[in-house]
């Protein structure tokens, strides 16, 4: 797996025809792993919620049908993530539960304790500087909301695409972390009631913390 090469480009940010099917199929094969992750925390009908790397925008359609009197937010920086997001979403969008944005999770356009819930599936090892972005999400969560970070890849997993990611991870921009690393990750950023939960044979890993 060559540094810079085409498949990972499209994963960290999709572009052009390429990113369009990447995005297609993330949607596809992401689902069975986000129901397992949202099955972890608690999602209200009144909850405002960000997803953080909304990629192809089945996140965003699965929350805005659980919060069916809140409404769900999402960022990408990826232009043609955001465009596909919008298509995936539009009847959301029209009713006005839905609304995504271009934007960094190094700057999140959004006021401090502004959601109740903050979700992130199969991005956060693309983030520029986890220690700092996970201090940016802190800030614009309320005050005993749940943020949690979902994966289908995560170092000392024994599944095979683990392996050979972990192999490469340097290499193609990505930053695997072991389960303890992801609990000190939320931990240092200070978050409480941290839980890791971990599916090894499927490669799975979700981590949560909580605002106090």
């Amino acid at each position: 797996m060559p540094s810079g090469s085409a498949p990972t480009n499209q994963c960290r940010k999709p572009a052009g025809w390429l990113g369009r099917f990447t995005l297609w199929r993330m949607n596809a094969s992401h689902s069975k792993l986000t129901d397992w992750g949202l099955a972890h925390i608690s999602v209200e009908k009144n909850h405002t919620i960000l997803d953080i790397g909304c990629g192809g925008g089945r996140t965003i359609s699965k929350l805005a049908a659980i919060a069916t009197e809140g409404r769900v937010y999402g960022v990408d920086y990826s232009e043609e993530s955001v465009a596909t997001t919008r298509r995936t979403n539009a009847r959301w969008i029209e009713a006005s539960r839905v609304e995504i944005r271009q934007a960094s999770v190094s700057q999140l356009p959004f006021p401090n304790n502004t959601f109740d819930v903050i979700t992130a599936v199969e991005t956060h090892y693309f983030w520029p500087d986890l220690p700092a972005n996970m201090h940016e999400v802190f800030r614009v969560l309320k005050p005993g909301g749940p943020f949690i970070v979902i994966a289908e890849v995560y170092k000392g997993a024994t599944s095979t695409a683990a392996a050979l990611l972990e192999k490469y991870s340097e290499r193609a921009g990505m930053t695997l972390l072991t389960a303890d690393e992801h609990r000190d990750l939320f931990t240092n950023a200070g978050y409480s009631d941290v839980q890791v939960i971990e599916e090894r044979k499927k490669g799975w890993i979700c981590a949560v913390g909580v605002k106090s």
